[in-house]
């Protein structure tokens, strides 16, 4: 599989569509997810033509727990910005931040016009439950006709929950697929056979959750997978290296190498330029 791509991120008008042919044409999306501004703006450095957003990281880096819609003003604060970046954005809007599907569709068309190109939409409850179907599609259904263009990933936690497993997830896949979803992600699946039964009973591009020492990313594309997320690994590898930095720093034992320096740090902020307006 190919290193991540360099070229320019392409105008406004065309980034939907740009966003859409990673998910159909040559190598699998293999996408990291950001937690905040800097680390966003090291990974369009590091030439990664699309960055997703960790609800997780998100929510814990603003002291709040994720899944439960606490972190929604952070979530669109975030997003507003790296809108601004060399870039294609997609955001994890947990559930939507309500159950009216009215809210969730203002929502999308808040984002998609800051230049926002996707979502990630999930049917998990902070109570260990699934969402019911009807209510689900209803959501899925209104944002895609407030913002036609806009990359609604559909997630569904029946594996992560425990909650049905793959019955479940082909089910609720295939109805969010009708409903009108550009993608289907099914975290915690790592079964081959029922991965490879998901990408076979779908139109639409199977999304699958990176684990360590689980399926790689390449084995993940032979069986059809065409998008592979980072989830929250950055972020909780990132809180783990800070630990292990600080220890370190006790014992008089860091050395500058491979440490970005203080004017590399503060020109990752330079990236999003001095105002909101996106160009």
């Amino acid at each position: 599989m190919t290193e991540p791509r360099t070229e320019r991120t392409p105008d406004r008008s065309d980034r939907f569509e740009a966003f859409r042919a990673l998910h159909r044409t040559g190598d699998p999306l293999l996408l990291p997810n950001a937690w905040d501004h800097a680390s966003a703006a090291a990974l369009a450095r590091a030439g990664f033509p699309a960055i997703g957003t960790t609800s997780l990281g998100v929510a814990a880096a603003a002291g709040k727990p994720d899944a439960t819609g606490a972190a929604r003003a952070e979530t669109l604060s975030l997003a507003l910005g790296l809108a601004r970046l060399p870039a294609l954005i997609t955001v994890d809007i947990e559930g939507g931040f309500s159950e009216r599907p009215a809210d969730v569709a203002e929502l999308a068309r808040e984002l998609a016009a800051a230049g926002v190109v996707g979502v990630n939409l999930e049917d998990g409850r902070p109570d260990g439950t699934l969402t019911a179907v009807g209510p689900q599609c209803e959501l899925i259904r209104a944002v895609k006709e407030a913002v036609p263009a806009l990359f609604l990933n559909a997630r569904t936690d029946a594996y992560w929950l425990n909650a049905g497993g793959e019955k479940e997830a082909r089910e609720r896949a295939a109805a969010y697929q009708l409903a009108g979803a550009d993608g289907v992600f099914v975290p915690g699946v790592q079964d081959e056979a029922a991965i490879a039964g998901l990408v076979a009973a779908l139109d639409v591009p199977l999304n699958i959750l990176y684990a360590p020492g689980g399926r790689t990313p390449e084995r993940l594309a032979a069986l059809g997978v065409r998008r592979v997320s980072s989830g929250s690994l950055l972020f909780r590898a990132a809180v783990r290296h800070a630990v292990e930095v600080a220890q370190a720093f006790t014992r008089g034992a860091v050395g500058p190498e491979g440490l970005p320096t203080y004017a590399e740090a503060q020109e990752l902020a330079a990236d999003f330029g001095d105002d909101r307006e996106v160009p």
